[in-house]
């Protein structure tokens, strides 16, 4: 990877930011056609994503729009092709990222399917035992249901809400004050119930074998008890 240069300040420089627009322009132009604004949730984790690279490299302001465009794909770059050429190049690039945020959240994320996201998110509770599949699927929907879930406290509770009954007043009891912790916490309370759950099984299945053997070798001197009263009586 080139080493960009940063002013004085740490921020990028022009020339560093255009570099990163580069390699982005030729990493997209190797990979297959897919937008990676498919999705509410993939929109979401998009902005996260961009969001993140902005605060990690510096990345100034006015040149956030014209990074973040050029990693779009498929429809999403068809989309934002048809803006540039209706405001204009200048215009377009003159657009804050908030703007852009904006219009990007009001296209592929229209608000009946926020609400079928929020009515997922309501619903959501633990299958069987795999909180994990559960854990990945809350922080997802969490993501894009801003105002169903709309402080720390909120998700918490709701994440709790969804856990199974064998671990859900262990996990409420300790009270957790972050999201995190709450997700920690379910995952390692949940792995000692499975292991107990399996040891407790390996012993049963000893335990039932052992008897059997027992069984076995006992049958063969019962007979011949059998057999000597059986003989006994004829005399």
């Amino acid at each position: 990877m080139p080493i960009t240069r940063q002013g004085a300040n740490g921020a990028m420089t022009p020339e560093s930011i255009q570099a990163m627009i580069d390699r982005a322009i030729q990493r997209n132009s190797t990979q297959d056609d897919g937008s990676q604004t498919k999705g509410v949730v993939g929109l979401s984790q998009w902005i996260e994503k961009m969001e993140s690279v902005f605060h990690i490299s510096g990345c100034a302001v006015e040149n956030q729009v014209k990074f973040s465009t050029c990693t779009l794909l498929g429809v999403a770059l068809t989309w934002w092709n048809g803006h540039v050429r209706t405001l204009g190049h200048d215009a377009a690039y003159a657009m804050t990222w908030g703007t852009f945020k904006k219009k990007l959240t009001d296209k592929y994320c229209p608000n009946g399917e926020i609400k079928k996201l929020e009515i997922e998110l309501w619903n959501l509770k633990v299958r069987g035992n795999d909180v994990a599949a559960y854990t990945q699927r809350f922080q997802e929907l969490a993501l894009m249901c801003t105002k169903f879930l709309a402080d720390e406290t909120a998700k918490i509770d709701k994440y709790i809400g969804g856990l199974p009954d064998n671990i859900h007043g262990n996990v409420m009891s300790a009270r957790p004050k972050t999201l995190d912790f709450a997700i920690e916490l379910a995952n390692d309370l949940m792995d000692q119930k499975l292991r107990t759950y399996a040891e407790r099984q390996n012993e049963n299945k000893r335990k039932a074998d052992d008897s059997s053997r027992n069984n076995h070798q006992q049958q063969p001197h019962k007979k011949q008890n059998v057999a000597r009263a059986y003989t006994a009586s004829l005399w």
